[in-house]
């Protein structure tokens, strides 16, 4: 039997631990999934947006996986640190693929990005998700009148629309009850998403684009002006040779361009927007400025113009917009697991069709998948093929793999070593905490925000 470790239960880990499991050239392969988290389905559960319910619903067919009986799951399980380093775990398993995506987000580099009020848009969405590192977070939102997220990207859409959405839209989902509290009592008026290229380069979808005109109370302002810079909106014609998604995003800016979105107004004696979204292009961040109490208060930009090569170059004219409020989206990078080489410039580990690479030469055994292996790029999907890779890689050299002599079961192992590991009947537990705190609240499953409270519904507290 050849018993593998996944490390990471998000989509890169279930589809990985899947392909394992699921072929037929290795027989009586057994799989754990451990996570440090009690929870399971990483990004799934804990970057989805609570207002997107049918991504959300690919839960259920990451469930399916980890549900079969070839399949455990450990959650609780931090691999890299003291109580069990990457070295050990490799000694308890024949094979371990890591799946542990990429957790850091990249800064702006530009003066004022420590002043309060400048947040990572990572930071924001793991608080209204619930992710437990984020408890205890505030915003200030009681205070904030005009917000400005800097990005370009689905989650630059998703914390403008978040942070524009009423209390009755938001209460259905499963967010925390803090972040809901928060929200609803949000003073924000208008959220401005800046980005320093043109509609043509957005990183969006364009379902999440046109989402922003659908939202009750709100209405969405943009600039002819500005979005005529990009060569590929000018010509309607030119814009053919961009990617189908690309060409369809432009198309929704030109059609609000010339008919704005209002959501809220049903006619001339209809209500007038409760708040407003700006979408602006062609500006750079340069400097985030203070207000008197020390707080961010205003986000100075460079308008640019197209180089011709698919970049920007600055024009040398600014202009400032207010906020007291900056969310930075500018993409992630991943994080070194200690015990495992790590490639700074990429933020991924070396690798060679999945095999972890060390001083040169393919480390059998050692496996990656995911973000971590290929860095930050497409959707949930495109898990599937990178783990397919990843899997051909570690088959081909179970027959070495599967030589080797280990413990009868790892789970003591894990548990001598002082770890409390929450298997699948402790996640289940949580799940039914989180309907029963629902419930109390007068809403439907309500996701428990902190440690203790994952920790103890699981029955590991």
């Amino acid at each position: 039997m050849l018993r593998v470790a996944v490390v990471g239960s998000g989509p890169s880990g279930v589809y990985a631990a899947k392909e394992l499991v699921e072929q037929r050239e290795v027989p009586g392969v057994r799989v754990d999934v451990l996570d440090r988290l009690p929870a399971p389905y990483g990004l799934v559960r804990y970057g989805v947006a609570p207002d997107h319910e049918k991504i959300k619903s690919l839960q259920g067919n990451l469930r399916g996986v980890l549900e079969d009986e070839r399949i455990r799951f450990l959650g609780n399980v931090e691999v890299g640190g003291g109580a069990l380093p990457t070295g050990r775990l490799l000694e308890l398993y024949h094979a371990v693929v890591y799946c542990v995506g990429a957790a850091r987000d990249r800064h702006l580099g530009i003066p004022g990005e420590e002043l309060a009020g400048v947040h990572s848009a990572t930071a924001f969405v793991n608080w209204y998700s619930a992710h437990p590192d984020a408890v205890g977070e505030d915003f200030g939102l009681a205070g904030v009148r005009s917000a400005v997220v800097i990005g370009a990207g689905n989650v630059a859409v998703d914390v403008t629309r978040i942070l524009a959405r009423g209390e009755a839209e938001l209460r259905p989902t499963d967010m925390p009850q803090p972040a809901l509290g928060a929200l609803a009592g949000s003073g924000v008026r208008e959220v401005a998403m800046v980005a320093r290229r043109g509609p043509a380069q957005g990183k969006f979808t364009t379902k999440e684009l046109r989402e922003l005109g659908t939202l009750p109370g709100v209405a969405v302002a943009l600039d002819p002006a500005e979005l005529a810079l990009d060569p590929a909106y000018a010509d309607p014609a030119g814009a053919t040779g961009l990617p189908a998604v690309n060409r369809r995003n432009v198309e929704v800016l030109r059609g609000w361009a010339e008919a704005p979105p209002a959501a809220a107004e049903a006619g001339p004696a209809g209500p007038a927007p409760e708040r407003r979204i700006v979408l602006r292009f062609f500006l750079r961040p340069v400097e985030l400025l203070a207000g008197p109490d020390g707080r961010v208060r205003a986000v100075r930009l460079e308008h640019t113009l197209p180089d011709g090569r698919g970049g920007v170059t600055g024009t040398g004219t600014y202009e400032e917009i207010d906020a007291e409020l900056v969310l930075r989206s500018v993409g992630y990078q991943g994080v070194p697991l200690p015990g495992l080489p790590f490639d700074p410039a990429r933020g991924t580990v070396p690798h060679a069709a999945g095999r972890v690479v060390r001083d040169g030469r393919a480390s059998v055994g050692e496996y990656v998948a995911g973000w971590i292996k290929r860095g930050p790029t497409g959707v949930i999907g495109t898990n599937r093929p990178c783990a397919k890779e990843t899997a051909s890689s570690l088959l081909q050299d179970a027959p070495a793999l599967a030589a080797r002599d280990l413990p009868e079961d790892p789970l003591a192992a894990l548990r001598a070593a002082g770890l409390h590991p929450v298997e699948w009947p402790g996640w289940l537990a949580i799940e039914e905490a989180e309907a029963a705190l629902g419930h109390s609240l007068g809403r439907r499953s309500v996701k428990i925000p902190d440690w203790p409270g994952l920790l103890n519904a699981a029955g590991t507290g």
